[in-house]
């Protein structure tokens, strides 16, 4: 509740430093994310202590559910990191690497198959940041640089967020509001996530090669397009939960089927930066590999296979989720009046359908598998758990930073008074222009898109009531913007630079997402207009 929040610019400029100071600290300082996020804690809670009017009980309630929060994520980062380690010691990604090249000699479409069609795939079934944590380091597999391993598949996943991983975006959301039209608010959202991911495809398509490569790629681009975006639109109205699922599933055919065209066959043409070595001097000489490529790939279609069984089959799905674990906390309130209720179970999850058992047990079949195949030496244990450790501990330290920092924000009224204050000055189309980088937003403090929408669907619903904007297409922006965050999230961006072992390296990541995601943003704001004007 917003209570007594003073809804001025002085405030509103205060409430919104914690996010600049994150910003400024990566992006043009260029500091980890682990000190970043640090700082970025430390302003939030003094901001929280000495303008916010926040007691000592609303700091400690929000700094323990932040670091709850971060507990959720950090049991995708450690399993992550562990199978990375497994499979890169094994010499399973160089197997891969060489492996593929003999499936396909063309780099791009093999790029827009991992880095947009495969990471898509991933937020269909397991999500949260289990496409990174399994992408990224395939993309460096295959030769491509660390940098824009991390950056292809953030901006590949994004539009698979709000239906991804079986609805839970949208799941989320119908339990925080009451929507008067659901069909039409799942099929407006729809549409605007299509435009995401028509813009992941060919922006991915021009980091491979620029305009060239766009021309090279438009009818892959455009029919795996057709089926993500089309497949998710026409679903969506019928049965959101498998809207996103059934077309990036299909979508692994169609690329397939069209790296199979004549014109995709040969040699890639079109000069990349992107690849550790330049066009033309991957291998061509067939050698005996250590391992098969199927052997290579075990842990990868463990993880496909049991993240479909447990989630995708309702019997199994419901039992597996009784299993439960969350944690009480007490009622707390500001000086300001901002209040949040107790809650007896806050952020409970099922441990058995959560994808860090999918990936731990991934990684334990693989360390199986490889190590029944000799392919350690006595070593390997060791080295294994170190790599893992070193990896880790500083995500984990800029994920705690992060979620405690978003936490904050959100029990002292930060986020509120940065919604509210947007929406007071707004005239109706200006707002629904710029409703969705609210979704944004939220994306990027939360560096959830089902979080984004708890957050703030309820102040969007309240904003479209108040004036004459449509509800539907105001919940929509705010969704297709909390997927479009996903893209700059930092827990996100720290769990790729983990799994590509560039950890500090965020700042160079969010030089080129945090562009896309403003210019992705400006794109869904116009649609939002247009949405508005012609269902009114």
């Amino acid at each position: 509740m917003p209570g007594d929040l003073p809804i001025t610019l002085t405030f509103w400029l205060l409430a919104l430093l914690p996010l600049v100071t994150l910003l400024v600290l990566l992006v043009w300082l260029r500091w980890t994310a682990a000190q970043a996020g640090s700082i970025g804690f430390f302003v939030a809670a003094a901001l929280a202590w000495l303008v916010f009017r926040s007691g000592f009980s609303v700091l400690s309630v929000a700094v323990a559910k932040g670091i709850w929060d971060a507990i959720f994520i950090l049991y995708v980062v450690w399993p992550a990191l562990l199978l990375y380690q497994i499979t890169d010691v094994a010499g399973a990604f160089d197997v891969f690497r060489k492996g593929i090249q003999r499936y396909t000699k063309s780099r791009l479409i093999l790029v827009l198959a991992f880095g947009w069609v495969f990471a898509s795939f991933l937020q269909g079934i397991a999500g949260f940041g289990t496409p990174i944590a399994i992408v990224a380091p395939l993309l460096v597999g295959i030769g491509v640089t660390p940098i824009m391993a991390v950056i292809i598949p953030l901006i590949g996943h994004a539009w698979a967020n709000m239906f991804g991983t079986l609805a839970v975006g949208w799941l989320a959301t119908i339990q925080v509001i009451d929507l008067r039209d659901p069909g039409s608010t799942a099929f407006q959202t729809a549409i605007l996530l299509w435009i995401v991911d028509l813009m992941g495809g060919l922006t991915i398509a021009w980091i491979y090669g620029r305009g060239k490569a766009v021309v090279r790629a438009l009818p892959v681009v455009l029919a795996v397009s057709v089926v993500h975006g089309g497949g998710q639109l026409l679903l969506s109205t019928v049965n959101p939960i498998i809207s996103n699922f059934v077309p990036a599933t299909l979508a692994l055919g169609v690329i397939l089927g069209m790296e199979r065209l004549p014109m995709y066959r040969g040699a890639e043409p079109i000069e990349t930066d992107i690849f550790k070595e330049p066009s033309g001097e991957a291998e061509t000489e067939e050698e005996e590999l250590p391992m098969s490529m199927n052997t290579a790939m075990a842990p990868y279609y463990v993880l496909i296979v049991i993240s479909i069984l447990a989630l995708v089959i309702p019997p199994v799905t419901d039992f597996l989720e009784r299993f439960e674990v969350g944690l009480p906390f007490p009622a707390v309130q500001t000086g300001f009046g901002v209040q949040r209720a107790a809650e007896e179970m806050y952020g409970e999850f099922a441990l058995f359908t959560h994808p860090g058992t999918f990936l731990l047990i991934s990684a334990l079949v693989g360390y199986a598998v490889f190590k029944s195949r000799d392919l350690y030496t006595g070593e390997a244990g060791r080295q294994i758990m170190s790599g893992t450790v070193e990896n880790a501990v500083p995500a984990s330290i800029a994920i705690l930073g992060f979620l405690t920092l978003s936490k904050l924000m959100d029990h002292s009224g930060m986020t509120t008074v940065l919604a509210l204050g947007i929406a007071e000055v707004s005239p109706p189309l200006l707002y629904a222009f710029l409703s969705n980088f609210i979704g944004v937003l939220g994306a990027f403090m939360t560096s959830s898109n089902t979080a984004s929408n708890i957050l703030f669907a309820p102040l969007q619903q309240q904003a479209a009531q108040a004036t004459v904007l449509t509800e539907p297409s105001i919940i929509g922006a705010q969704s297709t913007g909390g997927a479009i965050g996903n893209a700059i999230a930092p827990a996100n961006v720290v769990l790729g630079t983990g799994t590509a072992k560039i950890i500090g390296r965020e700042g160079d990541v969010l030089k080129y997402t945090l562009p896309w995601s403003l210019l992705v943003a400006v794109l869904v704001g116009a649609a939002t207009i247009g949405l508005y004007v012609f269902t009114v």
